[in-house]
């Protein structure tokens, strides 16, 4: 059986590093819609020049970047390649459904290609390279011939396991974008209040904790991600760091060794899609870890 590994381009595949780029993952695409041009995320619209534009921007609050999903024509694109290549099964690794409804677009168009290709469509719960991961560790689960309800299986493990946990050092494009309002927004921006922000078991980025200054809140995330590290291992997680701009990321840099907190994964910017609603002053950590052979499924 033939099988192709598809992910939106939400998952940072492209943004991560070069080693798994030619792996065969197809990519959908979504859309951002930034000073007048829609740009499809990952084509024409460079990562780093986004969020340094965004931090310069003028009256933000009136030009925001917006976002949309993938359109139906591309995503059925992407599935009629697959069946002109042969492939008689896809799986489809989605940004979470608690962020956007492309989860529920792809569904229904995969109905239509119930006769044509097997096509399982997974909703990661997260975003940004947590997702993108889930789609390699698949593409190598594939490679090494497990059977998809065992890919599933395992790919579920580390779903229900992962971890992405991010400081928000200003508060300014969340009042923008509407998530943040009324008196938490006078307060949180007088009090320098910095929320520690994360994917909660149902896929939703919410806060963790609200903590005074960008310094505290750093200090405090790499508290709670050592905590949820706990004794495992090195060699059966990843540890990598997710941020927008570079300054508080490099400020986090700084401080985490005091915690005891190493990475032991490239660094991966966020997504375009996923990142524009939080500004360019977010950092923080995606983690994942490896199923050792003595734990359960």
């Amino acid at each position: 059986m033939k099988r192709k590994i598809i992910c939106t381009s939400s998952g940072c595949i492209e943004q991560a590093p070069e080693r798994y780029r030619d792996l065969g993952i197809d990519i959908i695409r979504l859309h951002v819609i930034f000073e007048g041009k829609d740009y499809l995320e990952g084509k024409g619209l460079d990562n780093d020049a986004f969020y340094a534009r965004l931090e310069t921007l003028e009256d933000p609050k009136n030009n925001l970047p917006k976002t949309s999903m993938p359109s139906p024509d591309d995503i059925m694109a992407c599935f009629d390649k697959a069946v002109a290549d042969g492939y008689d099964e896809a799986l489809v690794f989605t940004l979470s459904t608690g962020l956007s409804g492309t989860y529920e677009l792809i569904s229904n168009i995969a109905k239509e290609y119930a006769d044509k290709i097997k096509i399982t469509v997974v909703n990661t719960k997260n975003n940004s390279f947590n997702e993108g991961f889930l789609a390699i560790k698949a593409q190598e689960f594939v490679n090494a011939g497990m059977s998809t309800e065992d890919i599933l299986k395992e790919i579920n493990w580390m779903i229900d396991r992962q971890e992405f946990m991010a400081v928000d050092g200003k508060l300014d494009y969340l009042i923008y974008n509407g998530r943040l309002k009324g008196g938490k927004a006078f307060f949180g921006k007088m009090l320098s209040i910095c929320p520690v922000v994360y994917f909660n078991r149902e896929g939703n980025l919410v806060p963790l904790e609200s903590v005074r200054t960008q310094k505290k809140a750093l200090a405090r995330m790499c508290e709670i991600i050592k905590e949820k590290i706990g004794d495992r291992s090195p060699e059966d997680y990843l540890l990598w760091h997710v941020y927008t701009g570079p300054s508080l990321l490099e400020k986090l840099k700084e401080i985490e060794g005091k915690y005891g907190v190493e990475c032991n994964h490239e660094d991966v910017i966020m997504s375009a899609v996923s990142g524009c609603h939080n500004g360019p002053w977010l950092a923080g950590y995606g983690y994942m870890p490896l199923r050792r052979p003595d734990e359960e499924l």
